[in-house]
């Protein structure tokens, strides 16, 4: 299979990962941001990037004019989806939501063969505004595109059922020319559910890195700090130990896996001044190691985001709070960012990329095994 693909909203390129695997090469795309930009163009080193607002009508005409030079016949869109998350303040008039216009547009002006626009699942109950009128993305698309295309019928798909150990909701739509013949629906996965003890429970433990106490009371708490971070890294220079306030680490070493720490009595989170601080219940929470992983979201830094918490070991368990001590009292690092969300154990991350970059980057991002799912299913149909 041959073609050519225009990635729109490609961020660092997350959901081009394994495209060039199956025949597609990906030779242009457009991307706001300027660090996500430079991180795309070390990735797809051979593809050309244009950075800049795809609303601003000259960089719109030029991805356009580009497009047909180069006669991208694939579009991938991943528009942001901030304002319709639920993870998101889903402001009904976010300008954020509109940008699929310029998606559909792109279709409308470029004509390839096949695209897919990805999104969250409240894409489909999101209304954006044409003049006056307000209309539901999914029959927007329909509208607009439906003439000159075959669109999937079923759109919502869990990446869990497709080999991926994290569960994340996503909505696909696959768009296929109606000329080609080819009717794309992302089939019902057969594989097996891929849990966290599967993908990760290898790895060595980390303990954290407490960014507000001496060496000395780090060390009484992680006598063995060194020797695990070495061998994390030794793994991988991205196992590494994630940085923390001490509070939050005292609460999170006395919760077992799968609770959150506003259960403790004692070992709650805590502001600066020793008070019970205020968060939701899925906060400072653990997950589970029989299960996949939650959604990853762009904070997942924070222990105090959602469910970001390490599912961690039981180091001893007397029966009460105050005699139970749980290990890796932290997030995840980003090598088992990494893995739960189906990139490449070697992903080629550039070495001047930091952390959080990284860390919204993969949170904001598809997971790209399931983009191949749908490309792999497109190669059973398409033949150059």
């Amino acid at each position: 299979m041959k073609l050519r693909c225009l990635s729109l909203f490609s961020s660092v390129g997350l959901a081009e990962t394994y495209l060039e695997k199956h025949g597609v090469e990906v030779c242009l795309a457009n991307e706001l941001l300027s660090e996500r930009a430079k991180f795309h163009k070390h990735l797809y080193p051979n593809c050309e990037m244009i950075n800049g607002d795809i609303t601003d009508t000259a960089v719109y005409n030029i991805i356009i004019s580009k497009g047909k030079e180069k006669k991208c016949d694939f579009i991938l869109a991943t528009p942001p989806c901030q304002g319709m998350s639920s993870a998101g303040k889903q402001k009904k008039d976010d300008p954020r939501n509109k940008l699929i216009v310029y998606a559909i547009n792109a279709i409308l002006d470029l004509k390839p063969k096949f695209a897919i626009i990805e999104n969250v699942p409240e894409q489909l109950q999101t209304q954006i505004f044409i003049g006056e009128n307000g209309i539901l993305i999914p029959d927007y698309i329909k509208k607009i595109l439906s003439k000159d295309y075959y669109i999937n019928k079923n759109p919502i798909v869990n990446a869990m059922n497709y080999g991926i150990p994290q569960s994340r909701e996503r909505c696909l739509f696959l768009l296929s020319r109606k000329d080609t013949d080819i009717k794309w629906e992302l089939p019902k996965s057969t594989l097996p559910i891929i849990t966290l003890e599967d993908a990760i429970g290898d790895l060595p433990s980390l303990d954290p890195d407490i960014t507000d106490t001496t060496f000395e009371k780090r060390n009484q708490l992680f006598p063995e700090y060194e020797k695990k971070k070495a061998a994390g890294i030794a793994i991988s220079k991205w196992h590494y130990p994630p940085q923390h306030k001490l509070r939050h680490v005292e609460a999170m070493m006395h919760t077992p896996e799968g609770c959150s720490a506003w259960q403790n009595e004692i070992y709650y989170p805590k502001l600066k001044d020793g008070t019970k601080s205020k968060g939701y219940k899925n906060t400072y929470k653990r997950q589970w190691w029989n299960k996949p992983a939650y959604t990853v979201t762009k904070y997942t830094s924070r222990l105090g985001s959602q469910e970001n918490g390490h599912p961690g070991r039981m180091i001893y368990d007397n029966g009460t709070e105050i005699g139970r001590c749980w290990s890796d009292a932290r997030v995840m690092s980003i090598f088992e960012l990494i893995i739960v969300s189906s990139l490449p154990k070697n992903w080629n991350i550039p070495n001047w990329a930091s952390s959080n970059l990284i860390r919204e980057s993969i949170g904001e991002g598809v997971p790209p095994k399931l983009i191949e799912a749908a490309i792999m299913e497109l190669e059973k149909k398409y033949k150059y």
